[in-house]
């Protein structure tokens, strides 16, 4: 089956008909009483990723209902990973279950056919049939049903994402968030146990992804299934998440509360997925147990080093460190702040300013250089400019000491 038809309804209906005239059993209800695994996924895989290269997928995890997102940069394996529980790639090793019915298990020789996953699946090109209205268009993947039950789903779906009034028109008079809700509804009006959703709103403006975020949130919490959601935007992370599993070269290297694990990275390459600004290296140079502190040293050896404190961590005394901050976690002030409980308090000047979006991503060279992002209106009340001195505070907790991917240990 290609892409195209597969993002036309979803993968594996439930309460219809398959392709062998069997009729696949009903998908067991969610227990509302708790936070279970809805998906639980185990998969070893070797495949080439979109630039090229040759990996191979190794991820294991397992995740309630709800909204989770796969993060990380093209080519980590994401969407080789939704194919993985769609039947569209085939695992050399794993087991894959949906609220507890077995999907794919190596072991057990088992590998449910596509048609009967209950899968649904929202491509990012959307795939839909240009020449169908809006209603055909959700009609399509509605078999094996009688003409009530099915002018039923089909009014509630569209209803839920508010597109009653568009049933008649074909999707060329649609605008982007108009088809997006179309594409949804299409995969939702069969009632999948679980959604993958592979970066299907990135084209949208922010206030129309997260209107259409609200209404599919609202239309799954009667229904707790488990809905993956691929984005390269971190901005998407914070907003429409309740979890991210971070993926690089086909491993999962972070997973939590979105706030945990990219607002406070422990990784490097999390640091740099994130958009963390200010990435160093540098050493420890003292700890201070009483004070709950380390003193390390930006650019060591540098005639130009500075001294900051960070959060006390389990490292050893003069050790090699890399130090993340983000460049919104930083003040600026034009005259010395003096009564803050900030431990880091830099001198520095200012060397350029770059209008980015409905920010200032402003520049100052203490030593070493800091990028600080501030709102065009705060560059315009202390009338900054390049040459001006300034002071830039620093959280200790700011301060994020990062390590590498591979290295399993925890500061």
């Amino acid at each position: 089956m290609e892409p195209a038809r597969l993002a036309a309804h979803p993968v594996g209906l439930t309460g219809r008909e398959t392709a062998s005239g069997g009729t696949p059993k009903p998908m067991p209800q969610p227990d509302n009483t708790e936070e279970r695994a809805a998906l639980d996924f185990f998969a070893r895989k070797r495949y080439v990723n979109r630039t090229g290269e040759a990996f191979s997928l190794d991820i294991r995890f397992a995740v309630p209902s709800g909204i989770t997102i796969l993060f990380g940069a093209s080519g980590a394996g994401k969407t080789t990973l939704l194919g993985c529980i769609a039947g569209l790639a085939k695992p050399e090793e794993g087991r894959i279950a949906v609220d507890s019915r077995v999907l794919f298990d190596s072991v057990a020789g088992i590998d449910v056919d596509v048609s009967r996953r209950s899968v649904g699946y929202v491509f990012q090109d959307l795939a839909l049939f240009p020449h169908l209205s809006v209603e055909r268009n959700v009609r399509y993947g509605l078999r094996g049903l009688d003409e009530a039950e099915r002018e039923r789903r089909i009014g509630e779906v569209l209803e839920s994402f508010r597109i009653a009034p568009l049933r008649k028109r074909l999707p060329g008079d649609l605008s982007g968030g108009e088809r997006q809700r179309v594409a949804l509804a299409r995969s939702l009006v069969t009632r999948p146990a679980v959604l993958l959703l592979d970066e299907p709103l990135s084209a949208l403006d922010p206030p129309t992804k997260a209107r259409i975020l609200d209404d599919l949130r609202a239309w799954n919490r009667a229904r707790r299934i488990p809905i993956l959601y691929v984005t390269h935007s971190r901005e998407e992370v914070f907003a429409l998440g309740d979890r991210v599993l971070v993926l690089e070269r086909g491993r999962v290297i972070a997973q939590g509360l979105p706030q945990d694990v990219l607002g406070a990275p422990r990784q490097e390459t999390v640091a740099q997925l994130a958009g963390f600004e200010n990435l160093f290296d540098a050493r420890i140079t003292a700890v201070h147990d009483d004070l709950g502190t380390m003193t390390c040293r930006l650019a060591p050896g540098s005639p130009a080093a500075i001294d900051i404190e960070v959060p006390l961590a389990r490292i050893e005394r003069s050790s090699a460190v890399r130090i993340g901050i983000s460049a919104g976690d930083i003040l600026l002030a034009t005259e010395e702040p003096r009564g803050l409980s900030a431990r880091n308090v830099l001198r520095g000047t200012l060397t350029t300013l770059e209008e980015r979006d409905f920010k200032v991503l402003v520049r100052v060279d203490c030593g070493v250089s800091f990028a600080v992002l501030l709102t065009p209106g705060a560059c315009r009340s202390l009338e900054l400019a390049p040459g001006c001195k300034v002071w830039l505070v620093l959280k200790t907790h700011s301060c994020h000491l990062l390590r590498p991917t591979d290295d399993a240990a925890s500061f």
